[in-house]
């Protein structure tokens, strides 16, 4: 697991390291130099090693330091420094308010001591050409619009053919959201301190940052004193996400989902969602579907058990109600459509099904337009008594119908109202784009870094249904199934990319990687 900061949450670790555990912060700062230079060392040496065959060749070393007034600005004038010991050639420029030019205690020392190496300073942006761009000229605690003489610096760097280096986060990237504030540094690398900041993460930002570097330079994990971030990830490669299998299990161990899908017409919604349960492990799947999917599907996938409908009837209201006795797990939703039936349907699970539940698509889109029934879910699920394991799955544009908002409004608050619909509805809520978020009812957020362009594709939600409704089927609970699921889906569509290129991931080779993904014996 790994941490995603806010600014106010590094703030508050790097005080702590500095206050509580006497950390000086010119030894931190120097450590962020450190780490800053051994990226831009490390590429010398590659270049170096690529420009042999031509001869006396030597990459090119003019490097320039943009520096602000602020703490940024002191790490950026000691990389310079160290950069400038190792035998680059360095120019140096402090950007401020001419009348009060405001330097940190840190950042003033560090000028200082490079006016004793005898190097020079300047306060304007030099007419020269560079080979190397240190940004640095703010830190995370940008809370405005890049302005004045700091955008044209901004589109000095962005205008130079050199290879720019950020100083934990690029200058005009909101460290909380990856907005853009204004204008920002398009970064070739940027090397952040301690922890990854959610900008970093987030889109646009994670664009402007280029390749992500986050160095270790002694503020640990020791330093939230017990109060942690709510935002964390797993890193691609993480292992025992899964739950243990016992040897002796049979199939009624492993769980039994049922599964409320696919409308006329729409066989390969329940026939891809059917297919994940099973591959993710669950031991059966019973698929409650239109009668006119029924050929099709025993075809596709003649493991799955299949409840067909042609419309309601006390017949069909009965058989239905046994499935839900005999069903560990229900999910609802891949392409049920929003007819009568499918309202029924879905009050039917909300009313009689046992067990957790999985909501996903259509169902989210009857939900929201069906007052009442959302209100009827969120007065059960606040129930202690009544209260089931609850995962729902909307992208942005279900989420709007939901939450009565518009797409820009839920992708620019897609963390505070993750956690507040999850807490409304006691659920597991993913918030699906390209940065999906998990979010639990006590207020933890996942935001996931596997995955994808190639998963933009038609039954890809789908698939992600099945994955949850397998793992609950296991035992999991529902934010932890859903952070899985969510983190395993991703896995599955890097792997498809990398067998066909992101324009060619399909649905079903989602399902085809599942299975590469799961653990073999003695693992």
């Amino acid at each position: 697991m790994e941490y995603l900061v806010t600014a106010a949450e590094m703030k508050r670790c790097d005080g702590n390291t500095i206050k509580h555990f006497g950390m000086s912060s010119m030894v931190l700062m120097e450590r962020a130099a450190l780490a800053c230079v051994q990226e831009l060392k490390e590429r010398d040496r590659q270049l170096q090693e690529a420009l042999r065959p031509f001869g006396p060749v030597h990459p090119g070393r003019r490097t320039l330091v943009v520096s602000g007034t602020g703490n940024n600005g002191g790490d950026g004038l000691a990389v310079g420094r160290l950069l400038y010991q190792a035998g680059f050639s360095v120019d140096y420029c402090l950007i401020g308010n001419e009348e009060e030019m405001h330097l940190t205690e840190e950042t003033s020392a560090q000028l200082a001591i490079l006016e004793r190496y005898g190097q020079r300073v300047m306060r304007k942006l030099p007419e020269k050409e560079y080979d190397i761009i240190i940004d640095a000229l703010f830190g995370i605690g940008l809370t405005r619009p890049v302005e004045g003489k700091f955008a044209d610096a901004v589109d000095f760097i962005n205008r130079q053919d050199a290879y720019v280096l950020s100083a934990d986060i690029p200058s005009g990237i909101n460290s909380d959201t990856g907005a853009v504030m204004g204008c920002a540094v398009q970064a070739d690398i940027t090397v952040t301190f301690a922890y990854r900041k959610l900008g970093l993460v987030f889109y646009p930002g994670a664009r402007y940052a280029g390749k992500v570097v986050c160095a270790d330079i002694g503020i640990t994990g020791e330093s939230f004193l017990g109060d942690y971030p709510r935002v964390f990830t797993l890193p691609k490669g993480e292992a025992a996400l899964l739950p243990p299998r016992p040897e002796d299990g049979n199939k009624g161990t492993f769980g039994k989902v049922a599964l409320l899908a696919g409308s006329r017409g729409m066989a390969g919604a329940c026939q891809l969602s059917a297919s994940a349960v099973l591959h993710t492990g669950a031991g059966m799947v019973r698929v409650v579907t239109d009668e006119g999917n029924r050929v099709i599907l025993q075809t596709a996938l003649p493991e799955a058990m299949i409840t067909a409908y042609e419309q309601w009837s006390e017949a069909f209201e009965k058989e239905l109600l046994h499935v839900f006795s005999w069903a560990d797990i229900t999910a609802v939703g891949p392409g049920l459509g929003q007819s009568n039936m499918a309202l029924k349907l879905l009050e039917m699970v909300v009313e009689h099904s046992r067990g957790p539940i999985v909501m996903d698509a259509d169902a989210l889109n009857i939900l929201a337009g069906q007052k009442e029934l959302l209100e009827k879910l969120m007065e059960m699920q606040q129930d202690p008594e009544k209260r089931r394991e609850l995962i729902l799955t909307p992208h942005p544009g279900e989420f709007g119908r939901l939450a009565g908002k518009k797409i820009p409004e839920i992708q620019k608050d897609a963390i505070p109202l993750t956690r507040e619909w999850a807490e409304k509805l006691q659920a597991a809520m993913i918030c699906k784009g390209a940065r999906t978020l998990v979010g639990s009812p006590d207020g933890k957020l996942y935001l996931n870094m596997t995955g994808n362009s190639g998963m933009a594709t038609a039954g890809s939600g789908d698939v992600l249904t099945g994955i949850l409704a397998g793992l609950l089927a296991q035992g999991m609970d529902a934010f932890s199934a859903a952070f899985a699921g969510v983190y395993l889906h991703g896995c599955a569509g890097d792997g498809a990319a990398h067998k066909k290129s992101e324009y060619g991931v399909t649905a079903g080779a989602l399902i085809d990687e599942l299975d590469h993904l799961m653990p073999k014996r003695g693992e």
